[in-house]
This record gives structure tokens, C-alpha cells and sequence, in this order.
């Protein structure tokens, strides 16, 4: 059996191959708050990439506009009394040392004019649910319109919502499909006329199937540290206690049946030699 520090030491090193080889970062972009813009309203585009200390550059319809501000692993560039000329697919890359090395999707941006109220949004069975539950999303327009889509803060992509269906349906919901939801219509006949963005609306997805794997997982490995420590500590014991002496002239040779350490045979062996 490996003594408990070679254990020890083999984890340690596992890990420190695991941080030595680094994925290629991925850098993602979305809108907050989601969806269309009206003329005078604001918005900010956010580029996000777990990865480093480098710089966010934006770019619009190919151009470059400028370097973002970072704060941790966020850059954030803000619209305010948005325009007609604000309107263009946005992206962003991610830079080290003047090299980049991750691009964004492409994000629509959208300035047009809102002519029809808001829509209300619920959430069936409630706000806060376990994961794997299915989960409707009802987004209830005040007017009769021809689609709506549901927004989730974070995401670049909506969910389109046809007339025919009013309501969006996650068979099994995951940890990743909590967040803050929102939902906007819009009305198709001689031109395109767009509703305001509902209010938003929070799910909370618990994932109490992973949680109690996780505890399981880190008391199976403190049962397995353990065990293998006492086990260290018992052979220590064990071939301390078996080491041979030399007997007085005309003693009797001592036997595992004579001197014995009960619960290990293997000490037992050592006398007999």
C-alpha cells in the first residue's frame, strides 16, 4: 500500500497538471436589459470571458468603435438616448498583448419605435423550482399580435413565440435555465410594429440532486483519506512491534503461539522466522 503522503503528493500534482494546461477562452455578448429599443431609451452591451486580465474591443457591423472599460471579467458599453444609428450587429473580441484571442457571436441591436404596451409574463409552477421540472412561461400580450419572444438576461439568442402559442415549455429545467426572464411582441401588417418589454420575472432553478452528489462524493473521499491513513498508522505499529530481539543463551525461541499481537497475523509471522 502507498504511504498516505505519495497519495497525497500524486493529488497535488494532478491538479497542478490540470492548471498548467489552460483552455482557449471563450468570450460571450448580450444586451441588458434584452430586447427592441425605442428612440430615446438606453441599453448597454456587455461582453463577458472568464479568462485573464486582457481587453474587450467592440466593433460594430465589422467597424471598430473603441476599447471597453474592464471590471473583473466584464466590459460594459453603455447606449444612452439611443438613435436609429445605434441599430447594427455588435461583437466582441477578447485581446492578450495585442493578440486576440477570442471572438464573439454577432448580437442585434435594434432602435425602432414601440407603439404598443407591454405584455404580461408568468411563470408556472412558481418562481422557484427544482431542476428537471417542467416549467411553463406564458407571455399574454394586451393586443392581438403575431409573435412574441422570450428573453433571458445573459443570452444572446430569444425564444420566438408564435400566435398560435402564447406560452414557452422547458420539459425538464436545468440549473442553467435560472435567471431573469422577459418577454416583448410584436405585430405584423403593413409594417412591423413592436410592444415594450414586459416586466421582468426571476426563476430560481435547485438542483438538490447534484448537491447531495457533491456531499456524498466529499464524504466518500474523506472515508477513503482516512482509511488510508489508519491504515499507514497500523503497518507503522505493526512492523515496529514485529522486529526481532536477540534471546539470553538457553532461552527457549519464542512462537507465534507463545506471543502473539491479536488482529495482525502478519506480526506473528515475523516471530516465527
Amino acid at each position: 500500500m502507498l504511504p498516505v503522503t505519495h497519495v497525497l503528493a500524486f493529488g497535488a500534482w494532478l491538479v497542478a497538471q490540470s492548471k498548467a494546461a489552460p483552455s482557449a477562452p471563450t468570450i460571450s455578448i448580450f444586451l441588458k436589459p434584452p430586447g427592441v429599443i425605442p428612440p430615446g431609451g438606453s441599453t448597454t452591451i456587455c461582453c463577458s470571458c472568464q479568462h485573464g486580465n486582457g481587453n474587450f474591443m467592440l466593433y460594430k457591423d465589422g467597424h471598430q468603435l473603441r476599447t471597453l472599460e474592464q471590471s473583473g471579467s466584464r466590459a460594459e458599453f453603455s447606449i444612452s438616448n439611443a438613435t436609429y444609428k445605434d441599430t447594427g450587429t455588435y461583437n466582441c473580441h477578447y485581446l492578450e498583448g495585442g493578440t486576440v484571442l477570442a471572438r464573439s457571436d454577432g448580437l442585434d441591436v435594434m432602435v425602432t419605435g414601440i407603439h404598443l404596451p407591454g405584455p404580461d409574463l408568468s411563470v408556472l409552477p412558481g418562481h422557484e423550482v427544482t431542476a428537471g421540472t417542467r416549467v411553463i412561461f406564458r407571455c399574454t400580450p394586451t393586443h392581438r399580435s403575431t409573435g412574441c419572444f422570450l428573453y433571458l438576461e445573459g443570452q444572446i439568442r430569444a425564444q420566438v413565440l408564435s400566435r398560435e402559442q402564447d406560452d414557452y415549455n422547458f420539459s425538464h429545467v436545468q440549473k442553467g435555465e435560472g435567471g431573469r426572464y422577459s418577454c416583448q411582441c410584436f405585430t405584423k401588417n403593413a409594417s412591423i410594429e413592436w410592444s415594450a418589454v414586459s416586466k421582468t420575472l426571476d426563476l430560481v432553478v435547485r438542483d438538490y440532486k447534484l448537491c447531495n452528489a457533491v456531499r456524498l462524493a466529499l464524504g466518500a473521499g474523506l472515508l477513503v483519506l482516512l482509511g488510508l491513513i489508519t491504515a499507514e498508522a497500523t503497518r507503522g505499529r505493526c512492523c515496529r512491534g514485529g522486529r526481532a530481539h536477540a534471546l539470553p543463551a538457553g532461552s527457549a525461541p519464542l512462537t507465534a503461539t507463545s506471543v502473539g499481537t491479536p488482529g495482525f497475523p502478519s506480526c506473528a509471522s515475523r516471530w516465527d522466522k
